[in-house]
C-alpha cells in the first residue's frame, strides 16, 4: 500500500518520534541485578566530562555504578551490529550500512571519552541476557564491579 504523505512529510513525522530506549532489555538486565544482589547502579544518569574539557560530553548510559565510575551499557543486537545476530536489511541496504557504522562510530568514540575521564564501560549485548548466558554475564558484571 503506497503511503498517504509525501516523502518529506513522512521524514518530518518520523524525525518527531524520539526513542524512549532499549526498555526490554534493561529491565532483564535490572532483573538480573536485584537476582544476584548487585546493588548501587542507578537508571539512565547523565554522566558528564570533566569540565576543563574545551568540548564537554554528556552520555546516559543505560546503568550508571556512580561509586564505582562503571558505566553499563545493554546494546541491542540489531542497532549495534552484533557480530553474531545481527541482520543486514536488504530494501535501503545503503541506508542502513552507514546508519548501522555510525551507530558503532559513536559507541566507540563514547567509550573513549567515558575511558578517559576515568570511567569503565561495560556493553552487554542483547543476546547475552539469555537465561542460559546468564552465570557467564553476572561474572563478568562482579569482575567490572570489583
Amino acid at each position: 500500500m503506497p503511503d498517504v504523505f509525501t516523502q518529506a512529510k513522512r521524514s518530518a513525522v518520523m524525525a518527531r518520534i524520539r526513542s524512549r530506549g532499549n526498555k526490554a532489555t534493561e529491565l532483564a538486565l535490572r532483573k538480573l541485578f536485584r537476582c544476584h544482589g548487585i546493588t548501587g547502579w542507578r537508571r539512565q544518569r547523565e554522566v558528564r566530562g570533566p569540565k576543563s574539557e574545551v568540548r564537554r560530553f554528556r552520555v546516559r548510559p543505560d546503568f550508571v555504578f556512580p561509586k564505582l565510575k562503571v558505566a553499563v551499557f545493554v546494546d541491542g543486537c540489531f542497532w549495534h551490529a552484533c557480530p553474531l545476530h545481527a541482520t543486514k536489511p536488504r530494501n535501503h541496504a545503503a541506508f542502513w550500512r552507514k546508519k548501522l557504522s555510525a551507530n558503532r562510530a559513536r559507541d566507540r568514540r563514547v567509550n573513549l571519552a567515558l575511558r578517559a575521564s576515568g570511567w569503565r564501560v561495560l556493553r552487554v549485548w542483547e543476546h547475552e541476557l539469555a537465561r542460559k548466558r546468564e552465570a557467564r554475564l553476572v561474572r563478568r558484571l562482579r569482575l567490572a564491579l570489583g
